[in-house]
């Protein structure tokens, strides 16, 4: 591509990036608790993991799917290290060993087969459960979810404006 025809994409995405900053401030007041000042890092994550697992909504569609998986398989783990806290501590280490075992058997199971969004949407609910105060399970799957879904729509979004200008753009 052409230089000229290129300047108007980092304007697009830069746009994107600033609605959803607006977007995140206006859902302050339903999502975020006490003390925090919101979770648009979910919403960039999941917006990248749209182009990693393959910029089209059905890719969109796993990743999203890997999210939830993500955070059953960390309440799992959290539930499970509770049931053997006697191995004290190896009781998380131990349920981490057999929950990923079971989660990495989804590999050959499409449309539950993209890993990495597992892991990421794992990593969102560990870092939400021990960093957010007084959080549970509901609320902090309900924001991750939601910021996820987010983060996917601007995905689709960013393919969807780019794909429009360039058309525009060979004119």
């Amino acid at each position: 591509m052409k230089t000229r025809p290129f300047i108007g994409i980092p304007f697009i995405v830069a746009s994107l990036a600033l609605s959803f900053i607006v977007v995140d401030q206006l859902l302050s007041g339903l999502f975020h608790p006490e003390n925090n000042s919101g979770f648009s890092w979910i919403s960039f994550q999941a917006w990248a993991v749209y182009f990693l697992a393959g910029s089209t909504p059905k890719s969109g569609f796993r990743a999203l799917l890997g999210y939830i998986m993500g955070i059953i398989m960390t309440i799992l783990i959290f539930e499970l290290a509770g049931l053997v806290g006697s191995l004290g501590f190896f009781a998380v280490p131990i349920s981490t060993f057999i929950m990923v075992t079971a989660i990495m058997f989804t590999e050959k199971l499409p449309p539950f087969d993209f890993i990495p969004a597992t892991f990421i949407g794992a990593g969102a609910m560990v870092c939400f459960l021990n960093y957010i105060d007084g959080t549970s399970y509901p609320s902090a799957a309900l924001v991750i979810i939601s910021y996820c879904a987010i983060g996917l729509f601007y995905g689709y979004l960013t393919v969807s404006l780019r794909t429009a200008y360039e058309k525009i753009s060979k004119r």
